[in-house]
């Protein structure tokens, strides 16, 4: 090579190593590539979260409250089966629950789908089986995880075909304990925490279910109290107590309480009218396992602020979201809290006061 070639050679490679050395530092001094990520290689958040997530919502999304802790956690809405039988009574943890669900079971009992997201139970007792019932519903929250104590296999099957995160006691037994004071099978106990770290899932919040607002319908009336008479073993009455702004749940007139004597209490009672079928799957007695239909339409009170809006609710796909409209076609809102949803057979006698 000429020394005139040498010399141009040698300013190519001086002005190659000028442009590298601008890139590093235009690119903060970091070479580029998935192991070079910030915090950890997961598109810059950590944790496997993606790079752009939406921010959390202000308000709790099943209760319309604002959160306790100042955020609403990052995590997917917990539902846990719970017994009512009353040697099952009296239960523990629905005090914490944003939403329960009762339906109806075998030989005119019912079981409650308690939903958790905003709070933490440090004890839900007594846990019990799942029933076909619970898939559809559970589907409104997205992806949520879902403890009971077992199911037949026709209903872990729906479970698991819904998408739902399963963590029943056969999949995850160290989440579950038996109460030695209490006699089984209504002594399976467990915790939101323990549930939680089980699914080994975050992320998920739930998409809101209801419309909340502060403002009573104009089209309210006022009422006291409502009877939903399942059976004799759940004949429900919830009565109004004005003082604490409440409704407040009794057997005919035997308060339910909580195990720590704690009477049951919610803002809103939803009563949902639904149809009800029979299915082939039968209990330990040979009895059938009745469906509720939560798809579709049907008459809905809601109860708030001690009064009732009478209406509709409707559900055309389980993908689909419960919609609860007046009779005027606009949409009822709840008050913020807590709400309990009654899923009553369309033959049940309501009564309102």
């Amino acid at each position: 090579m000429t020394g005139r070639g040498r010399t141009v050679l040698s300013m190519l490679v001086v002005a190659a190593i000028v442009v590298g050395v601008v890139a590093v530092l235009v690119l903060g001094g970091k070479a580029s590539g998935p192991q070079a990520d910030d915090n950890g290689g997961n598109g810059g958040t950590g944790g496997g979260q993606p790079a752009t997530t939406s921010p959390p919502p202000a308000e709790c999304p099943l209760t319309g409250l604002k959160p306790e802790g100042g955020s609403v956690p990052n995590r997917p809405a917990l539902a846990v089966k719970v017994e009512n039988l009353p040697a099952a009574r009296p239960q523990t943890g629905l005090s914490w629950a944003d939403l329960v669900y009762e339906e109806p079971v075998e030989g005119g009992i019912t079981r409650f789908i308690v939903v958790y997201q905003c709070k933490n139970a440090s004890r839900i007792e007594p846990v019990r089986s799942a029933r076909l019932t619970d898939p559809p519903i559970l589907k409104q929250f997205g992806r949520p995880i879902f403890g009971y104590a077992g199911a037949v296999p026709a209903v872990v099957k729906a479970v698991r075909a819904a998408g739902i995160t399963d963590v029943n006691f056969n999949i995850a037994p160290q989440a579950y304990h038996r109460d030695p004071s209490r006699q089984a099978p209504h002594n399976l106990y467990t915790s939101t925490d323990e549930l939680y770290r089980a699914a080994r899932r975050t992320g998920g919040i739930p998409p809101a279910l209801f419309t909340y607002s502060t403002d009573v319908p104009a089209g309210a009336h006022a009422a006291s109290s409502v009877h939903i008479p399942f059976s004799a073993y759940s004949d429900v009455f919830w009565r109004w107590d004005a003082s604490k702004s409440q409704w407040l749940r009794f057997y005919g007139t035997t308060p339910a309480t909580y195990s720590n004597g704690q009477q049951m209490a919610f803002r809103n009672v939803v009563v949902q009218m639904v149809r009800v079928k029979m299915t082939d799957i039968t209990d330990a007695n040979g009895m059938h396992s009745p469906l509720a239909i939560t798809t579709g339409s049907g008459t809905v009170y809601v109860l708030r602020d001690g009064k009732v809006i009478k209406g509709t609710w409707s559900r055309p796909r389980q993908s689909d979201r419960t919609v609860l409209k007046d009779a005027q076609g606009n949409v009822i809102p709840l008050t913020p809290g807590p709400t309990w949803i009654e899923l009553a057979p369309q033959r049940t006698q309501i009564t309102v006061r």
